[in-house]
């Protein structure tokens, strides 16, 4: 089964199916201009975000993910220096600062941020994270999450190391990387049931996935100087444990979202990390068989869709692998030859047992 590329192109079909339906937060008017249920790609309204796009194009956000398969392709692993090479020439060059402008449409804040501070007041990359409360770095990182899945503890520090070239509250990050924990652990081979926060907690408690553990040991507060952030600062593993219990709720016979898309209203349809995730685990633990379902439920329920559809295609396509995607959504996604190849080639790199 190719977990790997289940995760990644799940990813970005998920990120391409929202594009042209993105961030309609009134329902009627998203029902009113896109269908009663989208089913597809869509091109965007030229007086929208994205617009002048096509059906089948993917965002920034997806880019970003396909410039960092590209670097770990090219490198056998992560290499910051080249990824941060290759924001600075590829992608920097093509910003101004502005949020409606740039590859993919749209450019998100925390990428905004960094673009300020490491092109018009030259900082050094180190220095250039921001504030933004919402899920790019975790999103662009599944590529990380998906390559080194068989090895938690050198995961979780790559992502780590990613995520915080731009996004700098621990919160944020140590949630982030706890997504692409669970991410890791579905390419492996598992479920997303309610097991799933047990199994994470037990790689904390062996070592094998740095996270700072709060009730054993000899407590020490994470570093708070100058010290650049790291996997193991983060106050405590809690953030493991969202998808386990958004699993229980799946589960539970007496917890009913119905229809299912009906999950944004639940958790909400706005940007933030904390809203995006648990709908993210629900969707991808009640269809954690049917890739479709789950990212058709994520794109119908509003809002900021396309993060909610990108995080759930990754975690649903790493539990059903690329043959359990539809042909129609690959054949629909434009650059799917070049995406499939990078996907294959991240396929072999991560099947081997210790990646560089």
């Amino acid at each position: 089964m190719q977990r790997v590329a289940g995760a990644v192109m799940g990813a970005l079909i998920g990120d391409a199916l929202a594009l042209g339906c993105h961030w309609y937060y009134d329902l009627a008017e998203l029902r009113r201009e896109c269908g009663p249920w989208i089913t597809d790609y869509l091109t965007p309204r030229p007086d929208r975000y994205h617009g002048g796009l096509r059906a089948g194009d993917i965002s920034q956000t997806g880019l970003l993910l396909v410039m960092l398969m590209e670097s770990l392709v090219r490198c056998a692993g992560y290499e910051e220096d080249d990824f941060t090479h290759r924001l600075d020439t590829e992608l920097f060059p093509q910003l101004d600062g502005t949020p409606m402008q740039g590859p993919g449409g749209y450019t998100n804040q925390s990428i905004r941020e960094a673009w300020r501070k490491r092109v018009p007041e030259h900082r050094p990359w180190g220095e250039c994270a921001g504030d933004a409360d919402t899920t790019e770095g975790a999103e662009r990182a599944i590529a990380i999450a998906a390559f080194y899945a068989l090895q938690p503890r050198k995961m979780a520090e790559a992502v780590c190391s990613n995520i915080i070239l731009t996004q700098r509250d621990p919160a944020i990050v140590a949630m982030s990387v706890a997504f692409n924990a669970v991410l890791a652990q579905l390419v492996s081979g598992a479920a997303l049931t309610p097991q799933i926060g047990a199994t994470l907690m037990a790689q904390v408690r062996s070592g094998a996935l740095p996270f700072h553990m709060v009730t054993q040991g000899h407590l020490q507060p994470p570093s708070q100087g100058g010290e650049r952030m790291r996997v193991g600062q983060f106050t405590s593993p809690d953030a493991l444990l969202t998808a386990g219990y958004a699993a229980l709720a799946a589960a539970d016979p007496d917890i009913v979202i119905e229809p299912a898309w009906k999950v944004s209203l639940v958790y909400g349809m706005p940007c933030a990390i904390y809203h995006q995730l648990p709908a993210a685990y629900y969707l991808a633990s009640r269809f954690r068989e049917d890739y479709e379902s789950a990212v058709l439920h994520a794109i119908n329920g509003g809002g900021q869709n396309m993060s909610r559809a990108m995080l759930t295609g990754a975690l649903v396509g790493a539990q059903v692998g690329l043959e359990g995607i539809p042909r129609r959504f690959i054949t629909g996604l434009r650059d799917a030859q070049r995406y499939l190849g990078l996907a294959a080639e991240l396929e072999q790199w991560a099947a081997r047992p210790e990646t560089p």
